[in-house]
Parts: structure tokens; sequence; C-alpha cells
């Protein structure tokens, strides 16, 4: 009951938070600036943070816990890396508290960084689709919504297949390893999205009709009585349908630092919010950081290790704080490199 009951506060605060988006930040269309970007970045990061030290204080009436007893039986059921034996209610509270406060900020930083790589795919879709830049706010923000919903059945079904068969766990980590060796071998290489051949975009032209042009800011048109989607429509299709790819990577990455599934929402959707402002970061300061590419794909490949070697881990004391001091590290050092030997600029002679 007390689940549900947060579960539901959660998620009519974060409808609120949204609607106050899209009434008062996302009234007209326009290009966002660097400035706003930064604005927007550290408002969706602070109210991270702010979430960060309430379970940090008050971590435990998401689930009710409030007895050692009850904590225990939480600590079993999603196998969290700390031990309360011998400790006093307060101070198991204390504990509990503790370690889901680093599992959600650790979970939150994953998902953050593995989102730079997907905002590299959105830009190109942007680009293929010749797509305006005052319309990116728009398609963003209801990209977005989907992506949340989508997020939740993702993460509580993962997460019931999880608690039944332990086994997914191995495949989610060769599934993760796979893919942070492809990202490296393919750091350099040029995507390209063709959006006439895109398979969305074919499939939805086969089931709608569709206007040739762009409408504005509309998603859909009625002519001569007919209601006709418009490209803008498609693009925001082909968006929601990339983050159901990267899904696939950054949910199970998250299942490798906790098996508590509304810890996993949470980090997750917190990352998600702050994707658009994040966005209008990147596109600004894409060149700058060259070596991040690297970076992620190191990270996934270790959050795949850890996965399939969590029981060993656990043996040798390996806990929640140690992933977030190794992941901190590593995109640390991938920004610091970035900074410190700058991509080469080829100078054309005429």
């Amino acid at each position: 009951m007390n689940e549900i009951l947060f579960f539901s506060s959660f998620l009519v605060f974060i409808s609120f938070v949204l609607m106050l988006d899209l009434g008062v930040f996302t009234k007209s269309n326009h290009t966002v600036s660097f400035k706003e970007s930064i604005l927007m970045t550290s408002v969706w990061v602070t109210l991270a943070i702010a979430f960060f030290i309430f379970l940090k204080t008050n971590g435990n009436i998401i689930h009710g816990v409030d007895t050692i007893s009850t904590i225990q039986e939480k600590i079993n059921l999603y196998q969290h890396p700390i031990q309360i034996s011998g400790l006093t209610v307060d101070d198991a509270i204390k504990l509990y508290n503790h370690n889901l406060s680093l599992e959600f900020i650790t979970g939150y930083l994953i998902e953050y960084s593995l989102s730079v790589d997907n905002i590299f795919v959105i830009i190109l879709i942007f680009i293929a689709f010749n797509v305006k830049s005052i319309f990116y706010k728009r398609v963003l923000f209801w990209g977005i919504i989907g992506a949340v919903i989508m997020r939740f059945l993702f993460i509580f079904i993962s997460s019931a297949l999880i608690q039944q068969f332990a086994w997914i766990l191995y495949i989610f980590g060769g599934l993760l390893i796979f893919t942070g060796v492809k990202m490296f071998l393919n750091r350099n290489h040029d995507e390209k999205i063709d959006p006439q051949n895109h398979k969305i975009v074919k499939l939805l032209s086969k089931y709608f009709l569709v206007f040739p042009r762009y409408v504005k800011h509309y998603f859909l048109v009625r002519k001569n009585k007919k209601l006709y989607i418009t490209p803008l429509f498609i693009v925001l299709i082909v968006i929601e349908f990339t983050d159901l790819i990267f899904a696939v990577d950054s949910v199970p990455a998250i299942f490798s630092i906790t098996k508590d599934p509304y810890i996993v929402f949470f980090s997750n959707i917190f990352a998600i919010l702050g994707l658009r402002s994040l966005f209008f970061l990147v596109i600004n300061v894409v060149d700058l950081f060259h070596y991040l590419k690297i970076g992620l794909s190191v990270l996934l490949t270790f959050i795949g290790l850890k996965m399939i070697f969590h029981h060993w881990l656990s043996m040798i004391g390996f806990t929640t704080a140690h992933s977030l001091y190794i992941i901190l590290g590593i995109l640390t050092v991938s920004i610091i490199a970035s900074v410190i030997f700058p991509k080469k600029t080829v100078e054309i002679i005429p």
C-alpha cells in the first residue's frame, strides 16, 4: 500500500512538472540558446539531487519499512549489498536509506550518461528529416512523455522477470558487453539515417495518410475531411522507436546497480526528464568531448561484466559506492582526455 501511494504521488508530481513545462516554458516555438540549455539542465539536475537527498533521509517510506524484519525482507528481495544484523532500528534505517540514495544517484548517472549517445542519434534524425530547430523542443517534449510510459512498462516487466528468472541478468550482462564493444569499434564511423527507407517511415506510410510537407508545429492536419499525419509526427515516432532501442541497453545497466524496480524507475525518469535540456546542451558542445564515446563503451562493458559476476563481486564486498566511484572515474577520464587532447581539425587550403 505504501509503495502504491508513494508511486502515485511521484507520478502526480512528475505530471505537474511536465504540465508546468508545457504550459509555461514551452508556450512558443523557438531555438533554444546555449544559455537557456544550461539553465534548463541545472533545474533538472537540481531536482534529481533533491530526490537523492530525500531518499537519503526518508527513503524507507517508499516501501513502508520501519522494522528490522521488514528492512531485511526488502534487502533479501532486491539483493541490496548491505548488512543490518546487530544494528538498532534507527541505524538500520539510516544504512538502508543511504544505500537506496546511492543506488538512485548511480543509476541516474548511468542513464544520464548513456542519454548522450541517444542524443547523437536524435540529432542525426532531426538533420535527416530537415526539422527546423524551432520545433526541436516540441518534438522532444512529447517524445519524453512517450519514453516515460515505455520505460514504466519495460522496467516493471523486466523486474518481474528477474525475480522469477535470475539467469536473465546474465543475458542482460552479455548484451551490454556486446553493445559496449560494438560502440568502441564503431566510434569513428559516421552514422547516417535514410528517411526514405527507414522502417518506421515505411510502416507509417503503409497504414496512414501522410501529408507531403511540414505544417508548422502540427503532428496531425485535416484536409478535405481526411486526417493526415505530418512529417513531424513521423519524426516523433522515429525518436520514440530510437528511445525504445536505447532502453534495451540503459534499463538493464541500472538493474546491475539495483534490483529495486522503483529505484530503477525513479533514476530513469529523472534522467529522461532532463534529456531535452541535455540535448540542447550537447548539440552546442558535441565536438568538445570526442572521447566520451569511448568512455561510454567502457562504461557499458564494465556494467555488463558487473552484471555477469555480481555474485562473486558481492562475496568480496563490492558495494554500490564502488560502482559509483568507477563510473564517475570512467566519465571523468573521458571528459578530461577530450579537453587535454582536443579533436584535430583539418584545415582546407584553397
